[in-house]
C-alpha cells in the first residue's frame, strides 16, 4: 500500500513538513542520505531556542521525537530517481528499493561550489562562511574578508561592516563604478581589487590571504556567497520548473509550497533564494500542511 507522503530529505525542512504530517496521522516515510548541507558547521545560529546548537544534535532530536509517531517511516538511504503522476509517485532508492506515495515533498538541498581557491574549500563552514546572521556574531571586532563570487557580492561587503572591519576582494568580477565606490567608502569597507590567490594559516584558522601580485593581507575570517546547484537530480526529473536565484537555480513554487507539479511540494534550500534555518523549516511546515490538505480537498 502506498504512503501518503514521501518526504526525501531529512534536514531543517524535511522533518519540519513530516513532523506536520505526522501529527495529521498519515503514513509517511521521510528518506535521507546523512549529508546536510550544514555537516560542515559546529553550531547553528539565528534559530529560535537552538542558538549555538549543533546541527547534527538538533536532528538528532528532531529525528527521536518523530520516531514517536507511530505513522513514521525512516530510511537512511539515496533516492536515485522518482517518477509518476498525481497519487501515483513511485521513488526508487540505492539498490533497487522502490516505494509509492500519493504525494512527494522535496526537501534535497542545494550542493555549493566555491572559488577555485587553495585553503578555501577545507574552511567552508568553519572560518570560511557565507551567511553574516548565521555566523558573523562569532567573527565579531575580528578582521573579515569578503571575497566576491557573483554579481550581487557587494551587497554582502556593505552588510559586514556591522560585524567587524572589512574588505571588499573584487576578484575582477565587481565593476568598481563610482556610485558603489562611494557605498562601500560610507560603510568603512576597504577594497582590493588584486585577485585573492591563496588562503593562509593553520586549518580550520585564517591568519591572512595571499594576492596574485604576492603581497598578503591580514584576515581572520572570509565570507563568499557560493554558487548553488540541486544536490539531487529528483526535482528535475519529475519535470518541476526552475526560478532563477541569486546564487543557482531553485525550483519555483506556487501557492503552499507547490511546485508545478501536482502532487509535489518542495521546501528549503532547494526551493528558496534565500538560505537559513529557520527559513527552511517554516518552508517544511508549509510543505507538510499544503501536502496534507491536498489528500483532503
Amino acid at each position: 500500500m502506498p504512503y501518503d507522503v514521501i518526504i526525501l530529505g531529512g534536514g531543517f525542512a524535511g522533518m519540519s513538513a513530516a513532523l506536520q504530517l505526522a501529527r495529521a496521522r498519515r503514513p509517511i516515510l521521510v528518506v535521507d542520505a546523512g549529508l546536510p548541507r550544514n555537516r560542515f558547521a559546529a553550531a547553528s545560529h539565528g534559530f529560535l531556542g537552538q542558538d549555538g546548537a549543533a546541527p547534527a544534535a538538533i536532528m538528532r532530536e528532531a529525528l527521536r521525537q518523530l520516531s514517536a509517531y507511530p505513522s513514521v517511516d525512516f530510511i537512511h538511504g539515496r533516492a536515485t530517481s522518482a517518477t509518476g503522476e498525481l497519487d501515483r509517485f513511485e521513488v526508487a532508492l540505492e539498490g533497487e528499493e522502490v516505494h509509492a506515495a500519493r504525494r512527494l515533498v522535496l526537501a534535497t538541498g542545494v550542493a555549493d561550489t566555491l572559488p577555485d581557491i587553495p585553503g578555501l574549500t577545507e574552511r567552508w563552514g568553519q572560518s570560511v562562511m557565507h551567511c553574516p546572521y548565521c555566523h558573523g556574531y562569532e567573527v565579531r571586532d575580528r578582521r573579515i574578508g569578503v571575497l566576491a563570487n557573483h554579481p550581487l557580492s557587494s551587497h554582502q561587503a556593505l552588510m559586514l561592516p556591522d560585524w567587524g572591519p572589512t574588505t571588499f576582494f573584487t576578484q575582477g568580477m565587481i565593476p568598481l563604478d563610482a556610485e558603489l565606490a562611494a557605498k562601500l567608502a560610507a560603510r568603512g569597507v576597504g577594497v582590493e581589487t588584486t585577485p585573492v590567490v591563496e588562503v593562509l594559516g593553520d586549518h580550520p584558522a585564517i591568519a591572512g590571504v595571499r594576492l596574485a601580485d604576492g603581497r598578503t593581507v591580514a584576515l581572520e575570517a572570509i565570507f563568499t556567497a557560493p554558487k548553488t546547484a540541486p544536490a539531487s537530480p529528483l526535482a528535475e526529473q519529475l519535470g518541476c520548473a526552475f526560478d532563477d536565484g541569486m546564487t543557482g537555480p531553485h525550483v519555483k513554487l506556487e501557492a503552499g509550497q507547490l511546485t508545478t507539479v501536482p502532487g509535489v511540494y518542495s521546501a528549503g534550500d532547494a526551493a528558496s533564494p534565500m538560505h537559513h534555518a529557520t527559513l527552511a523549516s517554516a518552508a517544511g511546515v508549509m510543505a507538510g500542511i499544503g501536502a496534507h490538505q491536498s489528500l483532503i480537498f
